[in-house]
């Protein structure tokens, strides 16, 4: 697949793999920002079922960086926000 996408966020973990996401989504809340990713997958038989959220924030040099989130309850709370702006995009599984 060497075709370029403009919605692809190529992030390198602590190991220096990288793996390539699909932007979904921008969610703000609470004066914060975030972005929901979706891991791209080489082969679409199996369906992807659990998405990345990152919240989006400021470097020394002012910078945009992803942060992961680690309270459980702020993710919840993001990832409500995300499947109310995108009900009508995507099939959510409860």
């Amino acid at each position: 697949m060497s075709e370029e996408r403009d919605d692809v966020v190529v992030l390198m973990d602590e190991e220096g793999n990288e793996t390539e996401f699909e932007y979904l989504d921008t969610v703000e809340m609470d004066d914060k920002e975030y972005v929901v990713l979706l891991p791209v997958q080489e082969n679409d038989t199996e369906p992807v079922e659990e998405v990345l959220i990152l919240r989006v924030d400021q470097d020394e040099n002012g910078d945009d960086v992803f942060s992961s989130i680690d309270d459980e309850k702020e993710l919840n709370t993001v990832f409500e926000q995300f499947k109310a702006q995108a009900q009508d995009e995507f099939d959510f599984a409860e």
